[in-house]
Parts: structure tokens; sequence; C-alpha cells
């Protein structure tokens, strides 16, 4: 494989941009737990699997990242392959859409659970820079090279 065919298949991201994500969902899972509302959770629910299925910048919340953050923000733009970043908006679509089936079949506990789950995730990239589900990414990738 060439070293173009190579860097076409590796996607890179400006690394400020999940933190920002982070925020936003942090403040939009807060509301979901806040008023128990299947729509809100809903709508994160489809935030995140837009990341999962067009990227994290054709994502929703990408879309707004490019458009009204990145513009405004100036030194050198840090950079992250964009797999575990992904990976990681595939774990809260998965929290997310248990806890939107948990909302709508009554099951309240169910909800407020899984909701909490991802808002815990959420708060600890958006506060510390720590992304949960890109260490999980990390081990799984770990695991499989042994």
């Amino acid at each position: 494989m060439s070293l173009s065919t190579k860097s076409k298949s590796v996607s890179l991201i400006d690394a400020r941009g999940p933190r920002y994500t982070a925020a936003l969902t942090t403040l939009v899972l807060s509301a979901a737990i806040i008023t128990e509302s299947n729509l809100i959770i809903g709508f994160q629910f489809a935030v995140f699997l837009s990341a999962v299925i067009f990227g994290l910048r054709r994502s929703i919340y990408g879309f707004l990242y490019r458009n009204l953050i990145q513009p405004r923000l100036s030194g050198p733009v840090p950079s992250e392959y964009e797999s575990a970043p992904r990976f990681a908006q595939l774990i809260g679509a998965l929290f997310a859409l248990t806890a939107l089936i948990g909302g709508l079949t009554g099951k309240t506990t169910v909800f407020l659970i899984a909701t909490g789950f991802a808002l815990a995730a959420a708060f600890l990239n958006a506060a510390f820079g720590f992304c949960l589900g890109c260490q999980i990414y990390l081990l799984i990738l770990r695991a499989c090279k042994r």
C-alpha cells in the first residue's frame, strides 16, 4: 500500500472538537435527566448516531463546532485520529438507545441509569479531557493484537 493510499484511509480531526462535543452532550444529557424527556434523549441518540454513521466532522455537533467554534480559535490545531472518539460516540449511542427504550416503555430507572452513565462519561471528557470510550477502544485494540 502506498503512502498516499494509506493516508486517505486514516481520518484526522481537530482534537479540540470532541471536548466541545462532550460539553454540549453534558448539557443535553443533564436536561434529559432533569426532565426525564424521551424527546431530549432521542435527540442526543440522533447526535451520537450521526457521528457514528457520518463521522465526527459531518455529525450534528461536528457541524456546529466547525462553523461556530473552530473559526474563532487561534493557534496551532492539534489533531488526533478519529477512530477512538468515533467509537466513544458508538458507546454513547448504545447508552442513549437503552435510555430511550427505557423511557418509551415506562422503565424510568433504566432511563435514568443509562442516561447517567452517558452523562458521567461526557462530563469526564468535557471537564478533564478524559475520554472513557477512547480508553475502552484502546484496550480493545491491545487485546486484539495479542
